[in-house]
Protein backbone atom coordinates (compact mmCIF):
# COMPACT_ATOMS: atom_id res chain seq x y z
CA UNK A 1 0.00 0.00 0.00
CA UNK A 2 2.73 2.50 1.06
CA UNK A 3 4.32 1.86 -2.57
CA UNK A 4 1.53 2.36 -4.43
CA UNK A 5 0.64 5.44 -2.22
CA UNK A 6 4.06 7.02 -3.08
CA UNK A 7 3.97 6.54 -6.69
CA UNK A 8 0.37 8.67 -6.62
CA UNK A 9 2.20 11.10 -4.81
CA UNK A 10 5.47 10.74 -7.81
CA UNK A 11 2.56 11.33 -10.29
CA UNK A 12 0.81 14.27 -8.49
CA UNK A 13 4.31 16.10 -8.24
CA UNK A 14 5.26 16.05 -11.96
CA UNK A 15 1.74 17.11 -12.92
CA UNK A 16 1.79 19.91 -10.24
CA UNK A 17 5.20 21.06 -11.53
CA UNK A 18 3.95 22.89 -14.18
CA UNK A 19 1.03 24.35 -11.42
CA UNK A 20 2.90 26.17 -8.98
CA UNK A 21 4.95 26.02 -6.19
CA UNK A 22 2.84 25.27 -3.44
CA UNK A 23 1.33 22.22 -4.64
CA UNK A 24 5.14 20.90 -5.00
CA UNK A 25 5.91 22.26 -1.46
CA UNK A 26 2.79 20.45 0.14
CA UNK A 27 3.55 16.95 -1.91
CA UNK A 28 7.23 16.85 -1.06
CA UNK A 29 6.73 17.48 2.54
CA UNK A 30 3.82 15.06 2.65
CA UNK A 31 6.26 12.50 1.49
CA UNK A 32 8.28 13.16 3.98
CA UNK A 33 6.43 13.83 7.20
CA UNK A 34 3.99 11.38 6.90
CA UNK A 35 5.64 8.28 6.12
CA UNK A 36 5.55 6.94 9.47
CA UNK A 37 1.82 7.78 9.96
CA UNK A 38 0.98 5.48 7.13
CA UNK A 39 2.84 2.91 7.92
CA UNK A 40 1.74 2.93 11.33
CA UNK A 41 -2.11 3.80 10.54
CA UNK A 42 -1.34 0.48 7.99
CA UNK A 43 -0.92 -1.98 10.36
CA UNK A 44 -3.31 -0.44 12.91
CA UNK A 45 -6.40 -1.01 10.08
CA UNK A 46 -4.88 -3.94 9.41
CA UNK A 47 -5.21 -5.45 13.09
CA UNK A 48 -8.74 -3.92 13.17
CA UNK A 49 -9.43 -5.48 10.16
CA UNK A 50 -8.18 -8.52 10.10
CA UNK A 51 -11.66 -10.48 10.52
CA UNK A 52 -13.38 -8.87 7.96
CA UNK A 53 -10.17 -8.48 5.18
CA UNK A 54 -10.09 -11.86 4.34
CA UNK A 55 -13.38 -12.14 2.89
CA UNK A 56 -12.96 -9.15 0.54
CA UNK A 57 -9.40 -8.88 0.85
CA UNK A 58 -9.51 -6.65 -2.53
CA UNK A 59 -12.10 -4.22 -1.62
CA UNK A 60 -10.97 -3.95 2.05
CA UNK A 61 -7.17 -3.16 0.67
CA UNK A 62 -8.56 -0.46 -1.50
CA UNK A 63 -10.56 1.50 1.08
CA UNK A 64 -8.16 1.57 3.69
CA UNK A 65 -5.87 2.52 1.17
CA UNK A 66 -7.91 5.85 -0.03
CA UNK A 67 -9.17 6.20 3.71
CA UNK A 68 -5.67 6.21 4.54
CA UNK A 69 -3.96 8.54 1.78
CA UNK A 70 -6.86 11.23 2.19
CA UNK A 71 -5.99 11.50 6.15
CA UNK A 72 -1.72 11.64 5.24
CA UNK A 73 -3.09 14.82 2.96
CA UNK A 74 -4.90 16.34 5.71
CA UNK A 75 -2.15 15.60 8.43
CA UNK A 76 0.64 16.68 6.34
CA UNK A 77 -1.76 20.29 4.85
CA UNK A 78 -2.09 21.06 9.07
CA UNK A 79 1.47 20.40 9.96
CA UNK A 80 2.91 22.91 7.23
CA UNK A 81 0.58 25.45 6.48
CA UNK A 82 -1.53 26.02 9.29
CA UNK A 83 -1.72 29.03 11.64
CA UNK A 84 -0.30 27.59 14.20
CA UNK A 85 2.81 25.10 14.72
CA UNK A 86 1.54 21.38 15.57
CA UNK A 87 3.72 18.53 16.32
CA UNK A 88 3.08 15.35 15.08
CA UNK A 89 2.40 14.25 18.77
CA UNK A 90 -0.49 16.52 18.95
CA UNK A 91 -2.06 15.89 15.60
CA UNK A 92 -1.86 12.15 16.01
CA UNK A 93 -3.55 12.44 19.56
CA UNK A 94 -6.23 14.81 18.60
CA UNK A 95 -7.22 12.21 15.31
CA UNK A 96 -7.06 9.10 17.77
CA UNK A 97 -9.96 11.42 20.32
CA UNK A 98 -11.89 12.12 16.72
CA UNK A 99 -11.82 9.09 16.19
CA UNK A 100 -12.92 7.18 19.43
CA UNK A 101 -15.55 10.03 20.09
CA UNK A 102 -17.06 8.31 17.07
CA UNK A 103 -17.79 5.09 18.84
CA UNK A 104 -19.39 5.01 22.34
CA UNK A 105 -19.28 7.89 25.57
CA UNK A 106 -17.22 5.26 27.01
CA UNK A 107 -14.56 4.24 24.64
CA UNK A 108 -11.34 6.92 25.23
CA UNK A 109 -7.87 7.38 24.88
CA UNK A 110 -5.93 8.44 28.27
CA UNK A 111 -2.18 10.10 28.03
CA UNK A 112 0.67 8.58 30.43
CA UNK A 113 -0.71 10.63 33.10
CA UNK A 114 -4.47 9.58 32.79
CA UNK A 115 -3.30 6.01 32.05
CA UNK A 116 -1.57 5.87 35.87
CA UNK A 117 -4.41 7.83 37.44
CA UNK A 118 -6.94 4.90 35.86
CA UNK A 119 -5.01 2.58 37.61
CA UNK A 120 -4.92 3.99 40.68
CA UNK A 121 -8.42 4.08 41.02
CA UNK A 122 -9.04 0.46 40.67
CA UNK A 123 -6.57 -0.03 42.93
CA UNK A 124 -8.88 1.73 45.38
CA UNK A 125 -6.57 5.06 46.06
CA UNK A 126 -6.58 8.36 44.00
CA UNK A 127 -6.22 12.26 44.07
CA UNK A 128 -9.37 14.05 43.08
CA UNK A 129 -13.00 15.45 43.61
CA UNK A 130 -14.55 11.19 43.83
CA UNK A 131 -17.23 11.11 41.19
CA UNK A 132 -17.72 9.24 38.54
CA UNK A 133 -18.40 10.67 35.12
CA UNK A 134 -19.85 10.20 31.82
CA UNK A 135 -20.58 12.48 28.62
CA UNK A 136 -24.52 13.54 27.89
CA UNK A 137 -25.53 15.97 25.22
CA UNK A 138 -21.39 16.99 24.82
CA UNK A 139 -20.98 18.21 28.06
CA UNK A 140 -19.68 15.82 31.04
CA UNK A 141 -22.29 14.44 33.49
CA UNK A 142 -22.18 13.20 36.82
CA UNK A 143 -23.36 9.51 36.79
CA UNK A 144 -22.99 9.22 40.57
CA UNK A 145 -20.69 11.16 43.63
CA UNK A 146 -18.47 8.25 45.25
CA UNK A 147 -19.53 8.25 49.49
CA UNK A 148 -17.08 9.73 51.67
CA UNK A 149 -15.74 12.03 49.22
CA UNK A 150 -15.09 15.81 48.42
CA UNK A 151 -17.88 15.77 45.92
CA UNK A 152 -20.28 14.18 48.50
CA UNK A 153 -19.49 16.13 50.80
CA UNK A 154 -20.08 19.41 48.22
CA UNK A 155 -23.87 17.87 47.85
CA UNK A 156 -22.89 16.91 43.54
CA UNK A 157 -26.05 14.41 42.91
CA UNK A 158 -26.25 12.09 40.21
CA UNK A 159 -27.72 13.73 36.78
CA UNK A 160 -25.93 16.96 37.60
CA UNK A 161 -24.20 18.40 33.96
CA UNK A 162 -20.81 19.69 34.59
CA UNK A 163 -20.75 23.18 32.43
CA UNK A 164 -17.00 24.50 32.96
CA UNK A 165 -14.02 23.64 34.60
CA UNK A 166 -12.13 26.00 36.31
CA UNK A 167 -14.12 28.37 33.75
CA UNK A 168 -13.03 26.05 30.96
CA UNK A 169 -16.30 25.28 28.92
CA UNK A 170 -16.40 21.46 29.22
CA UNK A 171 -18.82 21.04 26.34
CA UNK A 172 -17.35 19.05 23.58
CA UNK A 173 -14.74 17.92 26.62
CA UNK A 174 -13.12 14.64 25.92
CA UNK A 175 -14.12 12.60 29.18
CA UNK A 176 -10.20 12.02 29.77
CA UNK A 177 -9.45 15.43 29.73
CA UNK A 178 -12.85 16.12 31.82
CA UNK A 179 -10.89 13.42 34.56
CA UNK A 180 -7.22 15.06 34.50
CA UNK A 181 -8.44 19.02 35.19
CA UNK A 182 -10.36 17.62 38.07
CA UNK A 183 -7.53 15.99 39.65
CA UNK A 184 -4.91 17.72 40.93
CA UNK A 185 -2.66 18.66 43.80
CA UNK A 186 -4.04 17.72 46.89
CA UNK A 187 -5.53 20.76 48.87
CA UNK A 188 -5.46 23.36 45.86
CA UNK A 189 -9.51 23.46 44.70
CA UNK A 190 -11.16 23.63 41.38
CA UNK A 191 -14.74 25.54 40.40
CA UNK A 192 -17.55 23.59 38.87
CA UNK A 193 -20.08 25.60 37.54
CA UNK A 194 -23.21 23.06 37.84
CA UNK A 195 -26.03 23.32 36.07
CA UNK A 196 -28.94 20.95 37.93
CA UNK A 197 -32.15 20.29 36.20
CA UNK A 198 -34.31 19.78 39.92
CA UNK A 199 -35.07 24.04 39.95
CA UNK A 200 -33.44 24.57 36.87
CA UNK A 201 -30.96 26.49 38.11
CA UNK A 202 -26.84 26.53 37.68
CA UNK A 203 -24.25 27.34 40.05
CA UNK A 204 -20.57 27.62 41.49
CA UNK A 205 -18.95 25.14 43.59
CA UNK A 206 -15.79 24.76 44.93
CA UNK A 207 -14.43 21.94 45.94
CA UNK A 208 -10.98 21.06 47.43
CA UNK A 209 -8.92 18.08 46.04
CA UNK A 210 -7.98 15.49 48.44
CA UNK A 211 -6.84 11.92 48.26
CA UNK A 212 -9.74 9.94 47.57
CA UNK A 213 -9.73 6.44 49.71
CA UNK A 214 -12.44 4.10 48.65
CA UNK A 215 -13.38 1.99 51.37
CA UNK A 216 -16.01 0.30 49.39
CA UNK A 217 -18.15 -1.61 51.77
CA UNK A 218 -19.46 -0.77 54.52
CA UNK A 219 -22.07 -2.56 57.02
CA UNK A 220 -24.17 -2.88 60.08
CA UNK A 221 -26.89 -4.23 61.57
CA UNK A 222 -30.27 -2.11 61.01
CA UNK A 223 -31.79 -4.73 64.31
CA UNK A 224 -30.84 -7.15 66.39
CA UNK A 225 -31.79 -9.83 62.86
CA UNK A 226 -31.33 -7.66 59.86
CA UNK A 227 -28.00 -6.61 58.32
CA UNK A 228 -26.74 -3.80 56.22
CA UNK A 229 -24.05 -4.06 53.52
CA UNK A 230 -23.53 -1.02 51.35
CA UNK A 231 -20.66 -1.55 48.71
CA UNK A 232 -20.15 2.20 47.57
CA UNK A 233 -18.11 1.26 44.17
CA UNK A 234 -16.48 -3.05 43.05
CA UNK A 235 -12.26 -2.35 43.14
CA UNK A 236 -9.90 -4.72 43.72
CA UNK A 237 -10.46 -5.25 47.72
CA UNK A 238 -14.52 -5.22 47.58
CA UNK A 239 -14.82 -9.12 47.23
CA UNK A 240 -12.29 -9.53 50.50
CA UNK A 241 -14.25 -6.47 52.45
CA UNK A 242 -17.74 -8.32 51.62
CA UNK A 243 -16.36 -11.82 53.03
CA UNK A 244 -15.69 -10.33 56.09
CA UNK A 245 -18.66 -7.85 56.71
CA UNK A 246 -21.00 -10.84 55.94
CA UNK A 247 -18.84 -13.16 58.62
CA UNK A 248 -18.96 -10.25 61.46
CA UNK A 249 -23.11 -9.81 60.53
CA UNK A 250 -23.20 -13.19 61.07
CA UNK A 251 -21.68 -13.63 64.13
CA UNK A 252 -23.93 -10.51 65.37
CA UNK A 253 -27.08 -12.57 64.96
CA UNK A 254 -27.99 -11.54 61.24
CA UNK A 255 -30.40 -13.16 59.43
CA UNK A 256 -31.86 -11.30 56.59
CA UNK A 257 -29.60 -8.75 54.41
CA UNK A 258 -30.08 -5.23 52.65
CA UNK A 259 -27.62 -5.45 50.59
CA UNK A 260 -27.45 -1.43 49.05
CA UNK A 261 -26.09 -0.82 45.87
CA UNK A 262 -27.33 2.55 45.31
CA UNK A 263 -25.40 5.15 43.46
CA UNK A 264 -22.78 2.17 43.24
CA UNK A 265 -21.20 3.60 39.71
CA UNK A 266 -19.45 0.09 38.94
CA UNK A 267 -15.60 -1.18 38.79
CA UNK A 268 -14.03 -3.92 38.82
CA UNK A 269 -15.82 -6.95 36.56
CA UNK A 270 -13.95 -9.46 38.82
CA UNK A 271 -15.15 -7.60 42.34
CA UNK A 272 -18.81 -7.92 40.52
CA UNK A 273 -18.61 -11.99 39.65
CA UNK A 274 -17.12 -12.79 43.56
CA UNK A 275 -19.66 -10.58 45.23
CA UNK A 276 -22.12 -12.62 43.40
CA UNK A 277 -20.52 -15.59 43.75
CA UNK A 278 -21.09 -15.18 47.95
CA UNK A 279 -24.87 -15.60 47.07
CA UNK A 280 -25.15 -17.89 43.93
CA UNK A 281 -24.53 -21.26 44.36
CA UNK A 282 -21.28 -23.49 42.42
CA UNK A 283 -22.04 -24.06 38.83
CA UNK A 284 -24.44 -21.38 37.73
CA UNK A 285 -24.01 -18.40 35.20
CA UNK A 286 -23.35 -14.63 36.81
CA UNK A 287 -22.99 -12.88 33.92
CA UNK A 288 -21.90 -13.21 30.26
CA UNK A 289 -20.18 -10.81 27.68
CA UNK A 290 -21.07 -11.28 23.96
CA UNK A 291 -19.13 -9.24 21.49
CA UNK A 292 -17.65 -8.77 17.77
CA UNK A 293 -14.70 -11.41 17.90
CA UNK A 294 -14.96 -15.24 20.00
CA UNK A 295 -12.64 -14.12 22.50
CA UNK A 296 -14.79 -11.74 24.36
CA UNK A 297 -17.89 -13.87 24.27
CA UNK A 298 -17.47 -15.80 28.00
CA UNK A 299 -19.38 -16.89 30.66
CA UNK A 300 -18.82 -16.26 34.32
CA UNK A 301 -19.87 -18.90 36.72
CA UNK A 302 -20.00 -18.99 40.46
CA UNK A 303 -17.14 -21.44 41.87
CA UNK A 304 -18.53 -20.72 45.61
CA UNK A 305 -19.15 -24.26 47.13
CA UNK A 306 -20.05 -22.33 50.28
CA UNK A 307 -22.50 -19.57 48.81
CA UNK A 308 -25.28 -18.57 51.16
CA UNK A 309 -28.27 -19.30 49.35
CA UNK A 310 -30.50 -19.18 52.39
CA UNK A 311 -30.17 -15.96 54.07
CA UNK A 312 -32.92 -13.77 52.58
CA UNK A 313 -31.87 -10.64 50.61
CA UNK A 314 -33.47 -7.30 49.13
CA UNK A 315 -31.40 -5.44 47.00
CA UNK A 316 -31.14 -1.61 46.30
CA UNK A 317 -30.86 0.31 43.22
CA UNK A 318 -31.46 3.05 41.71
CA UNK A 319 -30.40 5.34 38.41
CA UNK A 320 -26.92 6.02 40.18
CA UNK A 321 -26.41 1.95 40.04
CA UNK A 322 -24.26 1.06 37.43
CA UNK A 323 -22.16 -1.53 35.25
CA UNK A 324 -20.69 -4.02 38.34
CA UNK A 325 -23.32 -3.23 40.16
CA UNK A 326 -25.86 -4.13 37.55
CA UNK A 327 -24.34 -7.47 37.39
CA UNK A 328 -24.55 -8.14 40.59
CA UNK A 329 -28.12 -7.08 41.03
CA UNK A 330 -28.88 -8.71 37.56
CA UNK A 331 -27.35 -11.96 38.77
CA UNK A 332 -29.58 -11.96 41.95
CA UNK A 333 -32.91 -11.29 40.33
CA UNK A 334 -32.64 -14.13 37.65
CA UNK A 335 -31.37 -16.72 39.91
CA UNK A 336 -34.76 -15.39 42.15
CA UNK A 337 -31.74 -15.11 44.68
CA UNK A 338 -33.56 -11.95 46.73
CA UNK A 339 -35.72 -9.14 45.51
CA UNK A 340 -34.72 -6.18 43.95
CA UNK A 341 -36.22 -2.57 45.16
CA UNK A 342 -35.86 0.98 44.13
CA UNK A 343 -35.78 2.25 40.86
CA UNK A 344 -34.20 1.11 37.54
CA UNK A 345 -30.87 1.12 37.57
CA UNK A 346 -28.40 3.27 35.17
CA UNK A 347 -27.99 1.08 32.26
CA UNK A 348 -24.50 0.55 31.89
CA UNK A 349 -23.47 -2.94 30.71
CA UNK A 350 -20.50 -2.32 28.00
CA UNK A 351 -17.19 -3.74 28.60
CA UNK A 352 -14.09 -1.63 27.96
CA UNK A 353 -11.07 -2.98 27.40
CA UNK A 354 -8.06 -0.79 28.64
CA UNK A 355 -4.89 -1.50 27.25
CA UNK A 356 -1.35 0.13 27.67
CA UNK A 357 0.02 1.44 24.43
CA UNK A 358 3.37 1.54 23.56
CA UNK A 359 3.99 4.93 24.85
CA UNK A 360 2.90 4.48 28.28
CA UNK A 361 -0.72 5.56 26.94
CA UNK A 362 -3.98 3.98 27.58
CA UNK A 363 -6.88 3.03 25.14
CA UNK A 364 -10.39 1.96 26.75
CA UNK A 365 -12.15 0.07 24.15
CA UNK A 366 -15.81 -0.72 24.00
CA UNK A 367 -15.38 -4.51 23.25
CA UNK A 368 -18.68 -6.58 24.45
CA UNK A 369 -21.92 -6.08 26.25
CA UNK A 370 -23.03 -7.60 29.47
CA UNK A 371 -25.59 -10.14 29.71
CA UNK A 372 -27.45 -11.30 33.09
CA UNK A 373 -27.89 -15.12 33.13
CA UNK A 374 -31.33 -15.30 31.94
CA UNK A 375 -29.54 -13.59 28.67
CA UNK A 376 -31.29 -10.12 28.98
CA UNK A 377 -28.50 -7.39 28.01
CA UNK A 378 -28.17 -4.87 30.69
CA UNK A 379 -26.78 -1.97 28.50
CA UNK A 380 -29.43 0.97 27.61
CA UNK A 381 -31.80 -0.91 29.32
CA UNK A 382 -30.78 -1.84 33.39
CA UNK A 383 -32.34 -3.97 36.19
CA UNK A 384 -35.82 -3.72 36.79
CA UNK A 385 -36.41 -4.09 40.67
CA UNK A 386 -39.23 -6.30 41.63
CA UNK A 387 -40.49 -3.70 43.75
CA UNK A 388 -40.58 -0.13 42.81
CA UNK A 389 -39.70 2.58 45.38
CA UNK A 390 -38.94 5.87 44.61
CA UNK A 391 -37.31 8.19 47.17
CA UNK A 392 -38.75 10.56 49.02
CA UNK A 393 -36.75 11.80 52.09
CA UNK A 394 -38.84 14.89 52.57
CA UNK A 395 -42.87 13.54 51.76
CA UNK A 396 -44.49 16.31 49.21
CA UNK A 397 -41.42 17.46 47.88
CA UNK A 398 -41.72 17.05 43.91
CA UNK A 399 -39.31 14.30 42.76
CA UNK A 400 -37.93 16.49 40.00
CA UNK A 401 -36.64 15.42 36.65
CA UNK A 402 -35.69 11.33 35.60
CA UNK A 403 -32.61 10.84 36.30
CA UNK A 404 -30.08 10.39 33.36
CA UNK A 405 -29.14 6.99 32.31
CA UNK A 406 -27.33 5.27 29.43
CA UNK A 407 -30.09 5.12 27.24
CA UNK A 408 -30.69 8.65 27.16
CA UNK A 409 -26.85 9.11 26.60
CA UNK A 410 -26.65 7.16 24.23
CA UNK A 411 -29.67 8.91 22.03
CA UNK A 412 -28.05 12.17 22.39
CA UNK A 413 -24.73 10.55 21.27
CA UNK A 414 -26.52 8.75 18.20
CA UNK A 415 -28.36 12.33 17.27
CA UNK A 416 -31.80 10.80 18.60
CA UNK A 417 -34.20 13.18 20.09
CA UNK A 418 -34.59 12.96 24.11
CA UNK A 419 -38.36 13.22 24.91
CA UNK A 420 -38.23 14.31 28.22
CA UNK A 421 -37.12 17.81 26.20
CA UNK A 422 -40.91 18.50 25.61
CA UNK A 423 -41.62 18.16 29.93
CA UNK A 424 -39.07 20.75 30.31
CA UNK A 425 -40.14 22.82 27.59
CA UNK A 426 -44.01 22.64 28.74
CA UNK A 427 -42.91 23.05 32.28
CA UNK A 428 -45.42 25.11 34.13
CA UNK A 429 -44.35 27.88 36.29
CA UNK A 430 -43.30 26.66 40.25
CA UNK A 431 -45.97 28.38 42.60
CA UNK A 432 -44.96 30.63 45.74
CA UNK A 433 -45.41 27.72 47.84
CA UNK A 434 -43.48 25.55 45.77
CA UNK A 435 -40.32 27.53 45.22
CA UNK A 436 -40.28 28.40 49.16
CA UNK A 437 -40.23 24.30 49.95
CA UNK A 438 -36.92 24.30 47.76
CA UNK A 439 -35.79 27.45 49.35
CA UNK A 440 -36.02 25.21 52.70
CA UNK A 441 -34.25 21.81 51.24
CA UNK A 442 -31.33 23.68 49.94
CA UNK A 443 -31.41 25.22 54.17
CA UNK A 444 -31.17 21.62 54.91
CA UNK A 445 -27.69 20.01 55.99
CA UNK A 446 -25.76 16.96 54.17
CA UNK A 447 -26.18 13.48 54.88
CA UNK A 448 -23.37 13.11 57.83
CA UNK A 449 -21.01 10.99 55.67
CA UNK A 450 -20.00 8.66 58.70
CA UNK A 451 -23.69 7.67 59.17
CA UNK A 452 -24.04 4.43 57.26
CA UNK A 453 -27.67 4.18 56.88
CA UNK A 454 -30.68 6.63 57.78
CA UNK A 455 -34.07 5.02 58.94
CA UNK A 456 -35.95 7.37 59.37
CA UNK A 457 -35.37 9.09 56.01
CA UNK A 458 -34.60 6.69 53.84
CA UNK A 459 -38.12 5.18 52.70
CA UNK A 460 -36.09 3.03 49.90
CA UNK A 461 -34.18 1.33 53.55
CA UNK A 462 -37.62 1.21 54.85
CA UNK A 463 -39.67 -0.82 52.50
CA UNK A 464 -36.72 -3.25 52.18
CA UNK A 465 -36.52 -4.10 55.59
CA UNK A 466 -40.55 -4.33 55.73
CA UNK A 467 -39.90 -6.55 52.96
CA UNK A 468 -37.93 -8.73 54.68
CA UNK A 469 -39.95 -8.73 58.10
CA UNK A 470 -42.66 -10.25 56.22
CA UNK A 471 -41.88 -13.52 54.99
CA UNK A 472 -44.68 -14.11 53.05
CA UNK A 473 -44.50 -10.77 51.29
CA UNK A 474 -40.91 -11.47 49.99
CA UNK A 475 -41.94 -15.03 49.12
CA UNK A 476 -45.14 -13.71 46.58
CA UNK A 477 -42.66 -10.89 45.22
CA UNK A 478 -39.90 -13.65 44.41
CA UNK A 479 -42.62 -16.08 43.23
CA UNK A 480 -44.15 -13.17 40.78
CA UNK A 481 -40.38 -12.59 39.47
CA UNK A 482 -40.12 -16.37 38.66
CA UNK A 483 -43.62 -15.85 36.30
CA UNK A 484 -42.13 -12.68 35.29
CA UNK A 485 -38.83 -14.65 33.90
CA UNK A 486 -40.97 -17.47 32.43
Amino acid sequence: MWIRLRQTCYHLLLMEEKKGSWAVTVVKKFLKTVFFVVVAAFFFGAGLGLVAAWRTPAVAAESNYENLKVFAEVMALVQNYYVEEKTSKDLTQGAIHGMLRTLDPHSAFMDRDSYDARKQETEGQFGGLGIEITVRDNYVVIVAPIEDTPAERAGLLAGDKIIKIDGTVAKDMDIMDAVKRMRGKVGTSVKLNIYREQGDKTFDIDIVRAIVKVRSVKYGLIDNDTGYLRIVSFTSETSHDTQAAMKELRGKGMKQLVLDLRNDPGGLLKGAVEVSEEFIKEGEVIVSTRGRTSDQNTRFLSHNTHADTVTPVVVLINAGSASASEIVAGALKDHHRGVIAGVRSFGKGSVQTVRELSDGSGLSLTTARYYTPAGIMIHGIGIEPDVEVKLDVQPGVEQGPEPIREKDLMEHFNGTRDVRQDHLEQKKEKTAAEKAKEKEKEKEPLRDPKKIFDMEKDNQLQKAVQILKDPVSYKQIKEQGNKKAA
